[in-house]
């Protein structure tokens, strides 16, 4: 006889799940809600006590949609999911979900993702479509690790490893954002007044707690560039792809530049005032062969290659108006993000 579920999802597993922004539910063999996160709840807008030994047929009117995608699960052993559902919480209100069934040794795990309904929405990108199922699989690992860094940070001492542990829950909390993000493409980036070099020296830091020791990080900062209006977060995604880029490339020096560029080309639209960050190595460079589908999803100069990060990096250039170039070769590469300053082109 298996073990039973309650045994095997235990208090740490929950403790993950409650971490999630994503709707959880398990279920036994009998389909049989055992445990609900708190996003789950708040999604159906039902307490977790009134949802245990549930059976998820008799889960109101999303049961009746939610139960067949479980047992397909549960009887091909194998993830199942379903797009754009139509569910009804348990006040009547409607909304679309994507749902997602996946075995978990003797029962079935249950995700939701709410999706916008607004057909005038932006549709994902090409690429945000590509990653969904990669953002799907990391936003637990990331949950995971964002709770081990929390328990070191109170048990270390030493102000320096506490800084570094509180890096640790800042990356986390930053990609299980953009994991978020790629889950539910369209949504435009959140503006905000920003200063470039702040989101430089973010990433800087990053990257040199990252990178050997021998790696030489230097900068170059024009001093008078303006703000811009942009989405910290995912600029700071942008230059660090762009930096772990020359990092892969077997490069010993990398150098983050900015200068302010005048009545240029970003595209095929022209701006009066841009704002240009160079990121330059003295690695292998870009091979011949992808020079010219280098920003398309999946396309890689390495063997080892997701060709994920710098079309994440092009996408998140344009979502601000902005592009990346690259030019040069081995032993001096760059690339070059052009952002417009003063908040549209000409």
């Amino acid at each position: 006889m298996k073990e039973p579920l309650t045994s095997i999802v235990g208090p740490h597993d929950h403790y993950v799940f409650e971490q999630l922004v994503a709707s959880v539910a398990v279920l036994d063999e009998q389909l049989r809600i055992t445990y609900a996160n708190a996003a789950f709840c708040e999604m159906f807008e039902t307490g977790s006590p009134k949802l245990r030994e549930v059976p998820l047929a008799q889960f109101g009117k999303a049961g009746a949609l939610l139960s067949p995608i479980a047992q397909r699960a549960s009887v091909q052993r194998t993830a199942v999911a379903a797009r754009g559902e139509r569910l009804i919480n348990a006040k009547g209100h409607a909304f679309n979900a994507d749902v997602t069934a996946s075995v978990i040794d003797s029962g079935v795990l249950l995700e939701i993702h709410r999706v916008a309904a607004d057909a005038s929405a932006a549709p994902p990108s090409r690429l945000s479509e590509s990653l969904r199922g990669f953002a799907h699989e990391v936003k637990n690992p990331l949950a995971g690790i964002r709770g081990a860094a929390q328990l070191l940070r109170r048990r270390l001492a030493d102000p320096e490893l506490n800084h570094l542990a509180d890096m640790i829950i800042g990356e986390a909390d930053r990609l299980a954002g953009l994991a978020d993000r790629l889950l539910h493409g369209g949504r435009k980036p959140h503006l905000t007044n920003i200063n470039l070099h702040e989101v430089t020296e973010r990433a800087r830091a990053v990257i040199g707690s990252e990178a050997d020791a021998g790696l030489k990080l230097e900068r170059d900062y024009d001093p008078s560039l303006p703000g811009l209006r942009g989405d910290a977060d995912r600029l700071l995604q942008l230059l660090l792809n762009l930096m772990r880029n020359a990092l892969q490339a077997g490069s010993s020096r990398v150098c983050v530049r900015t200068r302010a560029a005048h009545n240029v080309l970003i595209g095929d639209k022209p701006a009066r005032l841009a704002a240009r960050l160079d990121v330059i190595d003295d690695g292998g460079g870009v091979p011949d062969a992808v020079r010219e589908s280098l920003f398309l999803p999946l396309v890689s100069g390495r063997a080892d290659g997701t060709g994920l990060g710098l079309a994440l990096a092009q996408e998140i250039a344009r979502e601000h108006g902005g592009a990346i170039s690259h030019d040069g070769g081995p032993g001096h590469t760059v690339f070059s993000l052009l952002l417009p300053l003063g908040g549209e082109h000409d």
